[in-house]
């Protein structure tokens, strides 16, 4: 007969954290709340003591300690609404990575103390899940120990982030909702530049989209297709229409056939209740979803995501805004060169022509302080609404062109006359 260890108080995480610990806290809804206000309420008992967390969503007192205080500090792999005045203040780290390299930046870098998460309650077995989150924690499974907060708002899903309860120190009973995410509503602009997209992708091709009202419109364009495959790091409320209306069977993917396979989720409730026990539905481990090498297996992938900035070259300047620090690079490399390498695969970079205000986003040079996310010699298409510029395998003076064709007519003059004077253009 299965003898499951007894939830306890939060506080017990306490007995579970030395001087100079590495904690490590899952990204988004697999943050466990509880357990993180015990240890914020125990700060003055900790030296030296590291959080390691992509993109937060809770705001806690000791993200905006005093810069000098070294009790409690948080070290943030992707900023968030909640993380990125903190780091402008000076108060949070933050570390450059690719999402897929997380799990080994942490291993190699890091302590790796301990594990907190969220995760659904236990089943008859004594196995708990992260739910909506395998993200870089899963490959830390049985490698470091975890102490576990169980709310029942959270979603029993399958794949590489279940946990017996031998391999956890402790676990906690909470009632806290799940974040809920409202979906994107895709205006004009987004589905004209979603059209450009989804007429590219052949049915039968496997997936990839980031968020965002782009994305949403691209997700839209699709209902006509057949026999789509979803491979993606963020699963979210779109990708579930596809899957209920038959777009998305996942017959046709190399890796995880018949499948969805996703690293983590984040939307509305509905998302939330689908999940729950979907034996469609695998989460699995940010070094397999997003390993280039993983999704160059798969044929005709398709990927799409979203850039701020696009230069003449073909720079895509993602993570930042202005030249100043908005969030990280995510999985777009990530999935950029899985698709450069898969046979029949395809990377879009989709961006508005102009910004609110009626500046170009496609730019002769990428503005002081900003940061290339995706280089020049992987982006394959931009995509805006005035059409698609396709990159790979073009010379310089091609791009150039090909990039002035798709920015707004009241730009391309300037831009063309700057292409001259780089020498770009002749």
């Amino acid at each position: 007969m299965l003898t499951l260890p007894a939830p306890v108080a939060a506080a017990q995480v306490l007995d579970h954290v030395g001087e100079g610990a590495d904690i490590v806290v899952p990204l988004a809804n697999g943050e466990p709340t509880a357990v993180l206000d015990a240890i914020e309420a125990g700060v003055e008992q900790l030296s030296g003591v590291r959080i390691h967390q992509m993109h937060a969503l809770h705001d806690r007192p000791y993200l905006h300690a005093a810069p000098d205080d070294t009790r409690l500090r948080h070290v943030s792999y992707f900023l968030s609404h909640v993380t990125r005045p903190a780091y402008w203040a000076g108060t949070i780290d933050l570390v450059p990575n690719h999402f897929s390299e997380v799990p080994l930046i942490l291993q190699r870098s890091t302590r790796c103390d301990l594990v907190v998460a969220a995760c659904s309650p236990p089943d008859r077995h004594g196995y708990f899940s992260l739910g909506t989150n395998a993200d870089y924690v899963a490959s830390l499974i049985g490698r470091v120990p975890f102490f576990l907060e169980a709310t029942p708002h959270m979603p029993r899903t399958r794949g590489a982030n279940v946990l017996h309860h031998s391999q956890i120190v402790g676990w906690c009973e909470s009632d806290r909702p799940l974040v809920e995410v409202p979906r994107p509503v895709p205006g004009a602009v987004d589905r004209a530049i979603a059209a450009h997209v989804a007429e590219r992708i052949p049915n039968e091709a496997t997936i990839q989209v980031g968020i965002g009202t782009i994305a949403a419109g691209v997700l839209e364009a699709l209902g006509g297709h057949r026999g789509l495959g979803i491979h993606t790091e963020l699963l979210h409320d779109g990708m579930v229409d596809l899957v209920e209306a038959g777009v998305v069977t996942g017959a046709n993917k190399e890796v995880r056939r018949n499948r969805v396979a996703t690293t983590f989720c984040l939307g509305t409730r509905r998302l939330y209740d689908w999940l729950d026990d979907n034996a469609s539905v695998e989460l699995l481990g940010v070094d397999f979803v997003n390993d280039p090498r993983v999704i160059a297996r798969m044929k005709r992938f398709a990927s799409v995501n979203a850039t701020t900035e696009v230069d003449l070259l073909g720079q895509c300047a993602s993570e930042t805004i202005a030249g100043r620090y908005w969030s990280s690079s995510g999985g777009q490399a990530d999935f950029a060169r899985g698709a450069m390498y898969a046979e029949e695969g395809q990377a879009f970079i989709v961006t508005r022509s102009t910004t609110r205000d009626g500046r170009t986003r496609i730019v002769p040079t990428l503005a002081p302080g900003s940061v290339v996310t995706t280089i020049k010699n992987t982006v394959d298409h931009v995509v805006t609404e005035h059409g698609v510029a396709e990159l790979r395998g073009r010379s310089l003076a091609d791009r150039a062109r090909a990039l002035i064709a798709i920015a707004d007519p009241a730009h391309r003059d300037d831009l063309g006359r700057a292409a001259r004077e780089l020498g770009l253009l002749h």
